[in-house]
């Protein structure tokens, strides 16, 4: 089984116009009311994959429900730790800019985290744990910390979406791949990088601190994994750019599922890059059919 985990899910309102003027009155082309979180979009692409996972989380209020109804609708097995706060709204603009206002988040009490880590109780060697997202800001600093060791103490894998001190503190407790994208890698080392070479062996610095694997996404310049046997590097696929929200956690779900399946690293890689390419390419989470269509145009090289 893999679990995704969810913290701080929430509604995403987008909200669609072809430009925006601020303290104006704006005319919306097209609105959508989505369920957004990170560990959510991993699971819908697990989902598409076939991978049998379970999305868990904290949810509450008409907000929580909308999200778990909207959830099921779609296939998903959700086991949510219902608390007595609502889930916040995210409010997505995309105009001549894209820009989010994203809420903080409910409070949750100790004893809703303690029912949500009776979820956790029956992991095995097997499993896998994908956490992703922002903490709600009443969870202590800890709270992935925690989970990652019940996680290793099962001898279960762990996937972490984070970055900065966090991601610090979860690399020696082993990841099973940890996915920067170019920026967020050169602002972990607290440098610039002026070639591809320099962002290779920043990577490879990433595995001798305790990563198993790495994936770097760099947008339009493609994709890296780094392995301790060797580098690989992909184009990125040509396509239509239209929604960049979930493309890196469809990334994930589509390397941790193939993954789960194959323990092949290189094709969970052209798996990761499909389906982070075939979101981006479409206006909600990718779907198979899209996902199978981007597939052929993933041309995977190693690099000496």
């Amino acid at each position: 089984m893999i679990y995704t985990i969810t913290v701080n899910p929430s509604i995403d309102y987008v909200v669609q116009l072809p430009h925006m003027t601020l303290g104006s009155v704006n005319r919306l082309a097209h609105t959508a009311k989505l369920p957004g979180g990170k560990g959510i979009n991993v699971s819908q692409i697990l989902n598409e994959l076939d991978q049998p996972n379970r999305a868990l989380g904290f949810v509450g209020g008409f907000t929580g429900t909308f999200i778990s109804e909207a959830l099921k609708t779609k296939g998903l097995d959700c086991h949510f730790t219902k608390i007595a706060d609502d889930t916040r709204i995210n409010v997505k603009i995309h105009a001549d800019q894209e820009t989010e206002l994203n809420g903080a988040g409910p409070d949750i009490s100790s004893g809703e985290v303690d029912q949500f880590y009776q979820e956790l109780a029956n992991l095995t060697a097997a499993d896998v744990v994908v956490i992703s997202g922002s903490l709600a800001p009443s969870l202590p600093d800890t709270f992935y910390y925690d989970i990652i060791q019940k996680a290793k103490a099962a001898g279960a894998n762990f996937v972490i979406d984070t970055t900065g001190d966090a991601l610090k503190k979860t690399l020696p407790s082993q990841p099973l791949v940890v996915k920067p994208n170019n920026h967020e890698l050169a602002d972990y080392y607290h440098t610039t990088f002026n070639s591809r070479a320099e962002i290779i062996a920043a990577g490879q610095r990433m595995l001798t601190e305790g990563a198993q694997h790495v994936l770097i996404s760099m947008a339009g310049d493609g994709g890296l994994l780094i392995t301790p046997d060797q580098v690989y590097f992909s184009p990125a696929p040509k396509g239509h750019v239209v929604n960049s929200v979930g493309a890196g956690d469809s990334m994930i779900g589509g390397f941790v599922g193939t993954f789960a399946k194959t323990h092949d690293a290189v094709e969970s890689f052209r798996y990761g890059l499909a389906c982070g390419s075939a979101t981006a390419f479409s206006e909600d989470i990718a779907t198979r059919a899209k996902i199978n269509e981007i597939l052929p145009l993933i041309k995977i090289e190693t690099v000496n």
